[in-house]
């Protein structure tokens, strides 16, 4: 495996000098090839994790956006910035830091991968992807892709790994920087590993998003958004809304339209297309799913649909007399469950959704817009959607605060991350 990382050290020496608008006709090359092969990868996706076939390929087709728009924007990101000062000249540069190292989750096999190295390619970097253990098909399908596509060998490498073995690259000195997609453990531990040895890290980690209707809001459109929000991927993303907080006016109507929604879900294989719900990607994420709901229907919540479990399969289930002390307020649910919560004031439904340790994303369904515009900065997030779900896009920065992470993925500020910013001044 050390082999590996000489191999990205080598191929950076030369892609580095490769021009910009060669590295983005790659990419684009890339996205053709994705299309061509979209159902091979998608179906890649749904047998290794369970993820509906059709949402498998929703995550290829947003892949192929993402080569696509960095191809088009990633040069002009990336241009000289001059400022005028008392030298005859002054501007800043962005050059490529070198190897990078990205150790991936399996809930988005193809999304997260290439959010992290789309980017950090067209910046001029090479880069090694420890994969999760349970989507190896995937892991290495990407890394053909990139083969494929034309990019020479060591600019994208994948590494099958075991994760004990991460420090172990993180510490060799031809390794720069490292990115993680993955949980509050994981990021702690490379981070402090990185730290170690003064290495840049970003890391994308949980979220407990939480989701709040307001006395005023449309109410179907919220009941539709919210049953996409909490139930798309079968619960399992950090961005998924998982606390309902909803206005006590409206409460009970929102539980029965949202309860009805719900129960209408079809579940079953997940390669055929009209399947909407699949199966969690592991026995064990199911089991302490099922244990965060039964401490806290011991607590007092209440099942008003679903709560059965059976192997991987968590039935889509909905909860009411939700306290803040309990594991599915306070705790990330990874998978179908939904905490709902009745609030009296804006004020209240502010504190609630700050009332977390996570900080990746919040939405607020209201027609007082203007209202909530003047409330934004009061909510201790990285994103604030209102009247829709929080979801990543290549043109918008994505990131948490707080437990959910440091750093931003997509757009300007997400290729600007492993670049070295360099001050040049000439007297």
């Amino acid at each position: 495996m050390q082999n590996k990382i000489h191999t990205a050290q080598s191929a950076f020496q030369h892609w580095k000098t490769i021009s910009f608008q060669d590295r983005a006709l790659l990419l684009k090359r890339l996205k053709t090839v994705l299309d061509e092969r979209r159902m091979h990868y998608a179906v890649l996706m749904t047998q290794e994790m369970g993820k509906p076939i059709t949402q498998s390929l929703a995550e290829i087709d947003k892949c192929g956006w993402l080569c696509e728009y960095y191809a088009e924007h990633g040069e002009s990101f990336l241009q000289n910035q001059y400022t005028q000062t008392e030298a005859q000249l002054s501007f800043v540069t962005y050059e490529p830091l070198g190897v990078l190292l990205g150790v991936m989750p399996w809930n988005f096999p193809f999304w997260q991968v290439f959010r992290f190295a789309v980017p950090a390619i067209m910046a001029g970097n090479t880069v090694l992807v420890k994969h999760a253990s349970n989507v190896p098909k995937s892991a290495v399908g990407i890394e053909s892709l990139f083969l494929e596509s034309g990019f020479p060998l060591g600019v994208y490498q994948n590494l099958p790994i075991s994760s004990d073995k991460v420090a172990e690259f993180i510490a060799h000195p031809f390794v720069k920087a490292v990115s993680l997609t993955g949980s509050e453990h994981a990021g702690s531990s490379v981070a402090m590993q990185a730290g170690k040895y003064l290495k840049k890290t970003l890391l994308e980690l949980g979220g407990s998003n939480a989701f709040i209707v307001c006395e005023d809001a449309d109410l179907e459109k919220a009941v539709a958004v919210a049953v996409n929000a909490r139930m798309q991927n079968s619960g399992q993303s950090c961005i998924a809304a998982k606390r309902f907080l909803v206005h006590e006016t409206i409460f009970d109507t929102f539980v029965d339209k949202y309860k009805l929604a719900v129960s209408q879900l079809r579940s079953g294989d997940p390669m055929d297309p009209e399947t909407q719900i699949g199966s969690l990607a592991r026995v064990d994420l199911a089991e302490d799913l099922e244990k965060q709901l039964q401490e806290s229907v011991a607590m007092g919540a209440q099942i008003v649909l679903g709560g059965r479990r059976k192997e991987a399969f968590f039935e889509p289930t909905i909860l009411t007399n939700v306290t803040p002390e309990m594991p599915v307020f306070k705790e990330e649910t990874f998978g179908p469950v939904a905490a709902l919560v009745s609030f009296k004031t804006l004020d209240e439904a502010i504190s609630l959704s700050n009332q977390s340790d996570f900080g990746l994303g919040v939405s607020i369904f209201t027609a007082n817009i203007s209202q909530i515009k003047t409330r934004i900065h009061e909510f201790n997030e990285g994103a604030v959607f209102i009247n829709d779900l929080v979801k990543s896009d290549p043109r918008l920065p994505f990131g948490g605060i707080k437990k959910s992470g440091y750093g931003r993925e997509l757009s300007k500020e997400g290729i600007l991350e492993f670049v070295n910013c360099k001050t040049v001044v000439i007297h």
